[in-house]
């Protein structure tokens, strides 16, 4: 029996097989999450697993969810990164997830769900809004953090994603260092997640994850905006597809 727990976000989609088979992965989400379930398909039956199949377990979360109709169980997001995110610490925590189109903080206590916040509508604090900026100074989003290690910080004060964008190509037409520009950005974000997480008493063990959660730079900025340690994960972007699992075994193993 394997525990497979797909996690389609709105930029990318993570997979993870736990059980007979120990593997995960990760691809684009692309325009349409139909189509990245076909491929998610496609590498498992590669590895020699099949969905769906009375063999495996199947556990769906994330922005696409709706899109994996053959799922044994279907779970939110909220339920799934708390689950992976205790798993990946070790113990209760505050999680920090800083996805494409979202930013959640999540409280957990006794191994479960205490309280959680959700960022509002707008992009300014997720990873939507560095893609948009990486874009606009032709760079990677990696580039990006390895260019803002090197700058010094300019003020991107905007709550809009729109009207930061115009701060940006001002400063581009200024003649502004690129390095101070991506500096302005990351601080930018670190700035609204930490507004963000400050209206909760996070617990003493805060753990990053989503696509930023490898970024020994954002955690940095991070802690020193909130006041506190912030941890990277380095498996930290498999947080939601990792509780999805466990949360498969579990649940099977329940209504044996």
């Amino acid at each position: 029996m394997n525990y497979i727990g797909i996690d389609i976000g709105s930029t990318a989609s993570k997979v993870v097989v736990r059980g007979d088979v120990e593997t995960r992965f990760v691809l684009p989400t692309g325009w349409s999450s139909r189509e990245t379930l076909q491929e998610i398909q496609s590498r498992l039956r590669e590895m020699g697993i099949e969905v769906p199949s009375e063999e495996n377990k199947v556990a769906a979360t994330g922005y696409g969810r709706v899109a994996v109709d053959f799922a044994d169980y279907i779970i939110t997001e909220i339920t799934c990164h708390a689950r992976g995110g205790r798993e990946l610490a070790g113990k209760d925590c505050s999680v920090i997830d800083v996805g494409g189109q979202d930013t959640k903080v999540i409280l957990i206590e006794n191994g479960r769900v205490n309280d959680f916040l959700m960022n509002d509508k707008c992009s300014a604090g997720t990873g939507k809004f560095l893609e948009i900026m990486a874009n606009r100074l032709g760079v990677t989003i990696d580039e990006l953090f390895e260019m803002a290690a090197e700058g010094e910080i300019i003020p991107i004060s905007s709550l809009c994603t729109v009207f930061a964008e115009s701060e940006v190509i001002s400063y581009i037409g200024e003649g502004r260092k690129r390095e101070d520009i991506a500096a302005g950005v990351i601080d930018s974000v670190a700035g609204k997640v930490a507004q963000l997480s400050q209206r909760k008493q996070l617990s003493d063990t805060v753990i990053l994850t989503g696509g930023l959660s490898h970024s020994v730079y954002f955690a940095e900025s991070l802690s020193r905006k909130i006041g506190q340690p912030v941890k990277t994960m380095e498996l930290g972007r498999y947080a939601g597809a990792m509780g999805a699992s466990i949360l498969a075994e579990e649940k099977s193993v329940k209504g044996r």
